[in-house]
């Protein structure tokens, strides 16, 4: 969610700082702000702004040098968006600077203690609490300063700190939000996310819960919150500072649709067995003794993860058959939920640090449970709490909206399936017909791709619906679930999905011309029961647009898929929608990268 930018070293830090902020602005937010400094000048100097990166890039004086220096992007949770509540915060001498990411949940205790001894609050921040705290401690070194503060804080932060007393250096803290440090030649970086980081550096150091870490321009450390101190080798990024550019292309969802021809292509890449008709999963850390002993799949993720974790479900049962499902994480980590020692747990995040993702995760480490990690980011929390798991390849993705890494994640569920069903009974013969299937996947996303023109004819002529139902059957429901989401996410159309076979149990009542149905429709043993659907629905005048194998009769339109294993057609049948939506949102004139309200990486509750 909120971006943090921080730099150490002898360039000019402003620039540095305003252009890692543009590369965090995909993670969402609605202000920004800058404070810089250098040993060789007295005090802080700092600019914030409502508003996009521009703004206050805008406000930035000519003559505003330091070396030193913090920035932040920041998504509003406590105070509505606003010069006052934007990052980073001062205390009244200012002397000192806080910019944060995650929530205080102990702030109003702790700023009634500070009103009450005389503190004046400027913002309705949680995070400025942070920042008097830091500036009342007696410890005499910043780093015992910023450890006092924290030993009063509950909650989540990633923090960074500036002090006019200290300009030599940069202290960080971290506890469930991300903090990643880049190692640079006589400068030192940090951020909330490698994509600021990249464009000057690839070496970098990931920060685990309760560690904290000192930046000088020549030198770095790092500690626990009690002071141990922590060994940390820094790891190299395989993303490349191009990766982040729209290379052509008018939006980032727009290339990372055009992408997945390859991402796909690199989740495939060294991992299939073609002797033994099965798949190379070393990062599993589960041998096949163990994958035996599996009596039941649990699969946690949140909002497009948790569909692909219900693709992924279907998957398992189907190629492994052993029981699967999958749940929002949000909900599992609230339920107290019987932890099964039989029962295998699949945690999925593109980020690797969406917040309940983690808890879950952590509470069922607690618990004694294991749980591999499905992600998209090398060294990421969850990927770091994980007794194993799978990277998905996708590359970095920039929108909001997922779209390639959804499409790499359910790639890799088929892999695991594959995987864990080549362990138990899946047959040679239905290992090599998987095979060939995952093998044509690239040709056929782009043969999907190549429709992009008549899917933006389609996308036109939807634009004007107020609402759509999104229908589908078994294979074809957490399509159904994606493509809504989507929709609803890039557009701001209301959308609903609906398992096909519940039609007539309710949502029928809501057909009529008004309301247009998107059906997935695939060309399996289901096929005349989601026919029927078709029937319902047109009965009752309502328009349909299918996605399906081959032409419907009774839809209105239907976007052709190629056909591929029946297991392994869900991974299709979601792109063509996902250009829908994209060609929705544009003709309604959406900013489509950074959706309204929302934010990349939700790593808060």
């Amino acid at each position: 969610m909120c971006g943090i930018v921080g730099y150490i070293g002898k360039r000019d830090v402003a620039p540095l700082l305003l252009e890692g902020l543009q590369r965090l602005e995909y993670r969402g937010y609605d202000s920004a702000g800058i404070v810089v400094t250098s040993p060789k000048t007295a005090g802080l100097k700092m600019v914030k702004a409502k508003g996009r990166v521009r703004d206050l890039e805008a406000k930035v004086p000519a003559r505003f040098k330091g070396t030193v220096g913090i920035a932040h992007t920041r998504w509003a949770t406590h105070g509505a968006p606003s010069d006052e509540n934007a990052h980073p915060h001062m205390d009244a001498e200012g002397k000192v600077a806080v910019v944060h990411n995650g929530i205080i949940d102990n702030a109003g205790e702790l700023r009634a203690k500070l009103t009450a001894d005389g503190v004046e609050f400027l913002s309705e921040t949680d995070t400025e609490v942070v920042t008097h705290l830091i500036a009342r401690s007696q410890a005499e070194k910043l780093e015992d300063k910023v450890r006092d503060a924290l030993r009063l804080i509950e909650g989540t932060y990633g923090i960074a700190v500036l002090h006019a007393d200290f300009s030599d250096r940069i202290v960080v803290a971290r506890n469930g939000s991300p903090v990643v440090l880049g190692i640079g030649e006589k400068e030192m970086f940090v951020a909330s996310d490698v994509a600021a980081l990249v464009a000057h550096t690839r070496q970098i150091v990931t920060l685990d819960d309760g560690e904290m870490a000192t930046l000088k321009a020549d030198d770095f450390r790092t500690y626990t919150t009690e002071g141990t101190r922590t060994t940390a080798s820094p790891t190299t990024v395989e993303w490349e500072a191009e990766s982040y550019d729209m290379g052509g292309h008018d939006t980032y969802m727009h290339k990372e649709i055009h992408e997945q021809v390859d991402a796909v292509d690199r989740v495939l890449r060294g991992r299939i067995d073609d002797r033994f008709s099965t798949v190379h999963l070393g990062g599993l850390n589960l041998d096949a003794r163990e994958a035996r002993q599996i009596r039941r799949v649990k699969i946690l993720g949140c909002g497009t993860s948790y569909h692909a974790g219900m693709i992924g479900a279907q998957m398992i049962e189907e190629l492994a058959r052993i029981p699967a499902d999958a749940e929002p994480a949000s909900e599992f980590r609230y339920r107290n939920a019987v932890v099964d020692p039989d029962t295998l747990y699949i945690a999925v995040s593109q980020s690797g640090e969406t917040y309940d993702v983690l808890a879950a995760v952590q509470e069922l480490k607690r618990k004694g449970a294991r749980v591999l990690g499905v992600v998209n980011v090398v060294g990421s929390a969850i990927a770091r709490e994980a007794d194993g798991g799978m990277y998905v390849h996708a590359g970095p993705e920039v929108c909001v909206v997922s779209t390639k890494c959804f499409t790499n994640t359910t790639v890799a569920f088929a892999l695991l399936a594959l995987h864990l069903g080549r362990t138990r009974d899946l047959s040679v013969s239905d290992g090599k017909r998987i095979i060939a299937g995952l093998r044509k996947l690239p040709a056929q996303i782009a043969e999907i791709l190549e429709q992009e023109d008549e899917i933006k004819k389609l996308a036109d002529e939807y634009a004007d619906a107020k609402s759509m139902l999104f229908i589908g059957r078994v294979r074809g429901y957490p399509v159904a679930r994606e493509a809504s989401l989507k929709l609803k996410e890039v557009s701001y159309i209301h959308a609903e999905a609906y398992p096909a076979s519940e039609l007539k149990h309710g949502p029928l009542a809501l057909i009529e011309p008004a309301l247009p149905t998107v059906a997935i429709v695939p060309d399996d043993d289901l096929l005349e029961k989601n026919r029927a659907a078709l029937e319902e629905i047109k009965a009752r005048s309502g328009k349909i647009l299918a996605v399906a194998h081959q032409e419907q009769e009774k839809a209105d339109q239907t976007i052709v898929v190629p056909k591929n294993e029946d297991e392994l057609d869900p991974i299709l049948m979601g792109i063509p929608l996902q250009l829908l939506a994209y060609h929705t949102a544009l003709a309604l004139g959406r900013d489509i990268d950074k959706p309204r309200n929302l934010a990349k990486s939700v790593t808060v509750e």
